[in-house]
């Protein structure tokens, strides 16, 4: 019989986690089989997934009407439906999060994405949050803005649990894993216990390829030198990005300042692998799964990668080839005029925007499922 190969991933060292969550998938026993059988270790969720989730199906109907016959406001409902997910699948990974003495069984949830640039909402909100969910084995989801960065520092002195996301930039990862490292130290400066906090950093991979693979084509497509170089950096910026953080990471969590945290029994803040869907055809559905396996990593799958990597993967230790052509990419990018920060700056911009949408989107479901439950009084 042909081995799994999502659970043999786990020799390498990553994760496997889910990137989807909806209450049949609890309730049916799924998410169960999910993790006793393919070995996923961890669910994320977003806006988009939960306009999905409670948009696109009944499941969530009869709890809406009891609550709109309640006066509950659009916002209480939101919240009620996703917090209950999320502590429901928290609950189906707590004995998965004991046994590994809290290093895996997390499922996210994400503050409001209109709160992104918004410090002191954000902080308010994953406050509510975290106290509604009461599990120690969830994540809140803060985007890696500028404005986010002061959140993460002070969430981790709070000892809230961070999955940072939205994170697309090398530069940034950078300030993101300083901010986690600050709010250990500020935190240990109280006297506080700081060694089950957990946080991961959620570098999103497809959408760089996705918007610098078109500038590229145009580029080599026109004919000049510059063309030769650009074909071999065509669906190879967002592996090198992922490359170059890891390395990033290793030298930032080996260092004295972190081992003095480590020391009290603090995990380096992982690395996740996010938007790990192929948004090119003309991948493979497992591109952005293959190239990263590497120690201490998470990659986070939609449900269609987890069966495409259930049926075609091939597992190895593959993150750290090839790092001098990682930095090569890097270099040919700057040498074709590319501005590589500008255009991860850039992604952040829209993930914002990508993540208010969904969310209006779900709020208006809302608004008019309530208005037709009102109605029938």
């Amino acid at each position: 019989m042909k081995q799994n190969p999502l659970l043999n991933i786990q020799e390498f060292g990553q994760s496997i986690w889910q990137d989807y969550i909806q209450r049949n998938i609890i309730l049916s026993g799924e998410l169960k089989q999910l993790i006793d059988e393919d070995g996923i270790r961890g669910v994320t969720s977003n806006p988009s997934i939960f306009d999905t989730a409670i948009a696109g199906s009944h499941d969530y109907d009869d709890d809406i009407r009891a609550m709109a016959l309640e006066d509950k406001s659009i916002e209480e409902i939101y919240r009620f439906l996703t917090v209950r997910d999320v502590r429901q699948a928290a609950d189906l990974f707590r004995p998965l999060y004991d046994s590994s003495e809290g290093k895996h069984g997390f499922v996210s949830l994400e503050v409001n994405p209109h709160l992104a640039h918004n410090v002191n909402g954000t902080i308010r909100e994953a406050r509510e949050l975290w106290e509604a969910m009461d599990r120690p084995n969830v994540f809140i989801k803060v985007p890696a803005t500028i404005e986010g960065l002061s959140c993460i520092r002070r969430l981790i002195g709070d000892g809230i649990n961070v999955n940072v996301t939205l994170l697309f930039g090398l530069p940034r990862y950078r300030e993101v894993a300083n901010a986690f490292i600050s709010g250990l130290e500020d935190r240990a400066a109280q006297g506080k216990p700081i060694d089950r906090i957990a946080s991961v950093a959620s570098f999103f991979l497809s959408r760089i390829d996705a918007l610098v693979d078109p500038l590229l084509e145009k580029i080599f497509k026109g004919g000049t030198e510059k063309s030769g170089p650009a074909k071999k950096c065509h669906g190879q910026v967002a592996i090198a990005s992922a490359r170059q953080a890891y390395q990033i990471y290793k030298k930032i969590f080996r260092d004295e300042r972190f081992r003095k945290l480590a020391n009290q029994g603090v995990r380096p803040q992982r690395l996740l692998w996010a938007s790990t869907s192929t948004k090119n055809p003309e991948y493979p559905d497992v591109k952005y799964v293959e190239a990263l396996i590497g120690p201490d990593t998470i990659n986070t799958l939609p449900r269609d990668t987890i069966k495409a990597y259930r049926d075609q993967g091939n597992p190895a230790a593959r993150l750290e080839e090839d790092l001098d052509a990682a930095g090569d990419v890097f270099e040919s990018l700057s040498a074709l005029d590319i501005d590589i920060d500008k255009i991860t700056q850039q992604l952040e911009n829209e993930g914002v925007e990508k993540f208010n949408k969904p969310y209006d989107s779900l709020m208006e479901t809302l608004k008019k499922k309530r208005a037709s439950a009102s109605k029938t009084r």
